[in-house]
């Protein structure tokens, strides 16, 4: 027995992944994590003279979507610096509700629109939720009196390092999403490309979200944005993004 036991410690000392903090972390975290809805978002660049119709259909989708009991999460932004970017973001309770809802009329019109209003073909990007919240995190309402600003950050990690990244999130998450001025806060990777993962990060209003920027525990996070990614700098992955739909409100 002593033998046995002697090999199987040196079997997990010998094994990198058992190593890794991350690992130990995740897996100590894993036994009571939400569920892993099926999100997507979408990058739509529309030209100049489609910009209102454009919205109108987006909206749309947006808002039949929110009335299926699988939908957790619709909402349709532009970006602050290029209005002519709209995103929509999504999550449902499984990839065949997600899939379903590309199905819908709603949003074959916008389909349909698309192929005339869009100056290039729309980007779908598939990714899955590290530490995951539940649903009804993710519809947290926004108050009257917020002016509420969305950050999404790109992060495009050098190879053999994102699993460095994901423990600094890991250890700076509960402090980020226990800010006062922050509803939610969300980091994810993409399904098709484990180095490269997307920050959703929503703020009541900009000054909550420049609180944020000194919060001490994000240092860790812009250590390593500073010296662990493909291209510096680091801001050029940054997108402000403005709501125009659903604009939910307490």
């Amino acid at each position: 027995m002593a033998i046995i036991l002697t090999v199987l410690l040196l079997l997990c000392q010998t094994n990198p992944k058992a190593q890794h903090p991350y690992d130990a972390v995740v897996k100590e975290s894993n036994g009571n994590q939400a569920n892993h809805f099926a999100a997507r978002l979408t990058r739509f660049d529309v030209k100049p003279d489609h910009q209102t119709a454009f919205r109108k259909v987006v909206s749309d989708y947006v808002s039949r979507s929110l009335h299926q009991e699988s939908n957790v999460l619709s909402e349709a932004y532009y970006e602050q610096e290029h209005p002519s970017v709209l995103w929509i973001i999504e999550r449902w309770n499984s990839k065949m509700d997600l899939e379903k809802a590309g199905k819908s009329a709603s949003f074959k019109a916008l389909e349909s629109l698309a192929k005339t209003a869009l100056s290039t073909q729309a980007k779908r990007i598939d990714i899955k939720d590290l530490e995951p919240i539940s649903k009804q995190q993710w519809q947290s309402v926004v108050r009257k009196t917020d002016d509420p600003i969305t950050i999404m950050l790109f992060v495009d990690a050098k190879a053999g390092t994102e699993r460095d990244f994901k423990t600094v999130y890991h250890t700076a998450m509960p402090q980020f999403r226990s800010e006062p001025g922050v509803i939610t806060y969300q980091l994810s990777q993409l399904e098709t490309d484990s180095t490269q993962f997307v920050t959703y990060e929503k703020f009541r209003n900009e000054d909550a979200f420049q609180y944020h920027l000194k919060f001490p525990p994000i240092q860790p996070v812009i250590d390593y944005l500073n010296t662990s990614i493909k291209k510096q700098p680091f801001q050029t992955g940054l997108h402000r993004l403005i709501e125009f739909a659903p604009l939910i409100r307490e």
